[in-house]
């Protein structure tokens, strides 16, 4: 797991997340993650996988036949590396 480190925080700034924290019950540590975590990840955003499934089905989806033949034609080989040469 990431760790990360925060310099320069004002002081009024640290002590706020305390009281926040204290009122959450949980350490100032645990408020932070719960902080940035809703900040990266809002629970209203979309999705691509959810967004391009939406589409699918808007657009009356394959049939089975239609899902084997782009498997069919699929590049099963794995990929190279990149090489930065």
């Amino acid at each position: 797991m990431a760790m990360l480190t925060v310099r320069n925080l004002p002081d009024d700034v640290h002590r706020a997340l305390r009281v926040r924290a204290a009122q959450h019950g949980r350490s100032t540590e645990a408020e932070v993650r719960d902080i940035l975590e809703k900040a990266a990840k809002p629970e209203g955003r979309l999705k691509l996988g959810s967004l391009l499934a939406s589409i699918a089905r808007e657009a009356g989806g394959l049939t089975d036949a239609e899902a084997e033949y782009f498997n069919q034609l699929r590049d099963k080989a794995p990929a190279e590396p990149m090489r930065l040469e």
